[in-house]
């Protein structure tokens, strides 16, 4: 495509006058391949039969570590043969003896599938491959597990099938020789965590057995390849990130749409533009796909698109999400992959190496959270020569809003450091209830688990789950905790998310976050319906639903308390000490606000009456004392509202030194905290025992104070907009909020004049 053309023809139209914020141009990498390593001649020829006959040089780098009896994590972009590596490894072990056995791990099962087509492509007998996840009909398990010598599995079922029933996998445990971990940088936060655990409960099974496998595991681009795959696996790695796959010459757009009030900061949705880029793309017929962060975003970009396309066109655009059946999805990939369909509104379900064939443009309908994340889905777009278009559309948000002003953080910084704390006790304490269930564990098997595991055993220990008998720690109990434990929440307990109509189960949701996503009268968005919270039984722990047609959407009120445990480290910035330490948070949802989808006008607000909610967790806070509020100028009466105003930027700007999402963390700001004895600015940690994004934030020092700064005085806004004070989850309504007098704060937090 020419896709400078295409920008030039962007800008030219009316109404878009500086939405085009920043062009990026990346450059062409020719190809270069070193010779294949020693393989079986079946292997060779196969290999040429696909058009393979050289490596990159990461990928050869990467089979020499293994070669040396290595673990390796691959660290590499998007179409960078990152799949090939392991699937080499593990063929040329089949070919030497058929007896070996692989185990390949994915996020999700959509990419399992995917990988096992690519697997049975090189058509070698010696290699046996089969999925097994919960799509699995019962009936195949059995030959599965006595036939098949690869398995590819997810960690969810890997949790509750495999680990929980090793007895029945013994002989595969015994022959296994590689264990492959794929897309391991979305193991980070409590999820990374889990998968930890699940790691070390399969390692110890395995030795139990008498295997000995290596370990690969294959990430995007991230700032700590090593540290992360020693977190989760608990052995040492090598790491091989120089990725030397060619590339044709790519642009990279950042695309801020126009004010629709400028006075009050308010610019065109980002749904509203994707869609609107998204069919000036397929008009020119450019093979698109557009990233949406929500399921609900991905269906109205499809349908704003196709709305404004003739006929002919109107067909070949369409959404693609989770939800759909596995067969429409294999469809969509299919036309996609084809040419069928020029364009496709997607969830991040196809940023994870599904091969969709070569697409010529990517848009991002917001940033998608990290760097990684960002190049995953813009290096959707582009062949291995000849140039494509990658266009990242800004939200109304602090972040977004920032990265569009300074692209030298998106293109020039290193990538984030995916974070996972896998000694979190109430992570750890639930799985090792399940080692135990799984077979009992001696003393020296606890060291896998980390040191902190000793607290959680002891709490466990003291409540009669678990108990020592001749040396060894039992689960006691009829029933198993692997069903207590889901791996992608925080907290154990669950709530079943019901129609009450059909009685079908539409999702659910952990106990932490019910009572804001599921109380009684909110508005809940499942696959693109709507529907609303009819009752919350708290004893059976069901929200019943029923379908809605509403035009609004409801916003929870909460009411936060928050008690200083213990501070774990300390620091300053210019005046302010800074902390990072332990927190009890009491948060109480105490009504919530209906508004109006298109307005976002309160229409009114209604009075809940549920219980207090307690989170043991991980915070950061500044303790901010009176010499720095004089030197702001604020008064009693404008402190409340400035560091309020200051809380929310800082929530909006954490992402930006730690990966996670502004739905992950909470906030609370006090003119005079009783553990403090002054004005506090608290930022928390969304989970119970904390997810490692608050001490990224603690250790970036001045950084995130003076990109929120930045943001919130270089906004055009008069009062304060979504682009840089006001939030969407605010308990509060987002009052009192006082712009001004955040810049005076953040300004004098930082030791710099702000008039």
């Amino acid at each position: 495509m020419d896709a400078r053309g295409f920008l030039d023809g962007l800008t030219a139209l009316e109404g878009t006058e500086g939405s085009l914020a920043h062009i990026e141009v990346i450059e062409a990498v020719e190809p270069i391949l070193v010779p294949l390593p020693d393989l079986p001649e079946v292997l060779v020829q196969r290999l040429r039969l696909v058009g393979i006959d050289g490596l990159y040089p990461h990928q050869r780098a990467a089979l020499d570590v293994l070669d040396a009896g290595k673990n390796v994590i691959i660290a590499t972009g998007t179409a960078s043969g990152k799949t090939l590596v392991y699937n080499l490894a593990f063929a040329r072990a089949a070919i030497a003896d058929e007896k070996r056995t692989a185990l390949y791990v994915f996020p999700t099962k959509a990419l399992a599938r995917d990988q096992l087509r690519q697997v049975r492509e090189l058509k070698l007998p010696q290699v046996r491959g089969a999925v097994y996840d919960g799509d699995t009909p019962q009936e195949e398990r059995a030959l599965i597990r006595r036939n098949a010598n690869l398995v590819m599995t997810n960690p969810d079922m890997l949790h509750r099938s495999v680990l929980r029933g090793h007895q029945r996998w013994a002989d595969f445990f015994l022959r296994l020789s590689l264990v492959v971990v794929d897309e391991a940088h979305i193991a980070r936060g409590v999820f990374g965590s889990h998968v930890a655990m699940v790691l070390r409960r399969l390692r110890r099974l395995i030795a139990h057995y008498g295997g000995q496998p290596q370990f690969v595991l294959a990430s995007a681009t991230i700032g700590n390849p090593v540290e992360l795959a020693e977190r989760l696996v608990g052995q040492p790695f090598s790491e091989v990130s120089d990725d030397r796959s060619p590339r044709g010459e790519k642009l990279f757009a950042l695309w801020n749409p126009p004010f629709v009030d400028e006075e009050l900061g308010l610019r065109r949705s980002a749904v509203s533009e994707t869609s609107w880029l998204l069919r000036q793309l397929v008009e020119q017929e450019t093979r698109t796909i557009a990233f949406c962060r929500t399921r609900r975003s991905a269906e109205l970009v499809a349908e704003f698109a196709r709305r404004e396309l003739p006929g002919a066109l109107k067909r070949r655009v369409k959404a693609y999400r989770a939800g759909f059946l596995a067969e429409e999805r294999r469809e969509l990939e299919r036309q996609l992959a084809s040419g069928e369909l020029l364009g496709v509104a997607a969830t991040n379900a196809l940023e994870l190496g599904i091969d969709v064939g070569s697409l010529d443009a990517a848009l991002l309908a917001g940033y998608p959270g990290t760097r990684a994340s960002m190049w995953q889905q813009a290096g959707r777009a582009g062949r291995r020569s000849g140039p494509a278009l990658a266009i990242l559309v800004a939200q109304d948000d602090p972040l977004d809003q920032y990265l569009v002003n300074h692209p030298r953080d998106l293109f020039e910084k290193p990538p984030e450091a995916a974070v996972i704390d896998p000694s979190n006790p109430y992570v750890v304490g639930p799985h090792v209830a399940c080692a135990a269930r799984e077979q009992p564990l001696s003393e020296d098997e606890l060291a896998i688990f980390g040191e902190e595991a000793q607290g959680s055993i002891a709490s466990l220990v003291s409540t009669g789950e678990l108990f020592w008998r001749r040396g060894l720690l039992y689960h006691r109990g009829r029933e198993s905790p692997h069903a207590l434990v889901d791996i992608r929440s925080a907290s154990g307990a669950l709530y079943a998310i019901v129609d009450e109509e059909t009685g079908a189960l539409l999702g659910t949701v952990d106990e932490g976050r019910a009572f804001v996503h599921v109380h009684p009268g909110a508005v809940y968005l499942h696959q693109g319906e709507q529907f609303e919270i009819t009752e919350l039984d708290l004893e059976r722990k069901i929200a019943l639903v029923a379908k809605s047609d509403a035009d609004y959407y409801t916003q929870p009120r909460t009411a936060t308390e928050l008690d200083v445990i213990r501070a774990v480290e300390h620091a300053r910035v210019g005046d302010v000490p800074a902390v990072f330490g332990e927190v009890r948070v009491t948060n109480q949802v105490t009504g919530f606000q209906r508004k109006s989808t298109l307005t976002q006008e309160v229409l009114d607000v209604v009075d809940l009456n549920l219980p207090a909610q307690t989170l043991t967790t991980k915070a950061l806070w500044w303790i901010l004392p009176p010499q720095v509020l004089d030197r702001a100028g604020l008064t009693d009466s404008t402190v409340p509202g400035s560091i309020h105003a200051a809380e929310h930027a800082a929530i909006g700007l954490l992402p930006l030194v730690a990966t996670c999402d502004r739905w992950d963390i909470g906030g609370l700001s006090t003119p005079i905290h009783p553990d403090t004895a002054s004005a506090t600015i608290f930022i928390y940690d969304g989970y119970p025992g904390g997810a490692g994004i608050t001490e990224k934030g603690f250790h970036s020092e001045r950084r995130l104070l003076e990109a929120t700064l930045e943001t919130v005085r270089g906004c055009r806004c008069a009062h304060g907009c979504p682009s840089c004070i006001q939030s969407p989850k605010c308990g509060n309504g987002n009052e009192p909020l006082d712009k001004p007098g955040a810049i005076a704060l953040l300004s004098a937090m930082l030791g710099l004049a702000w008039g």
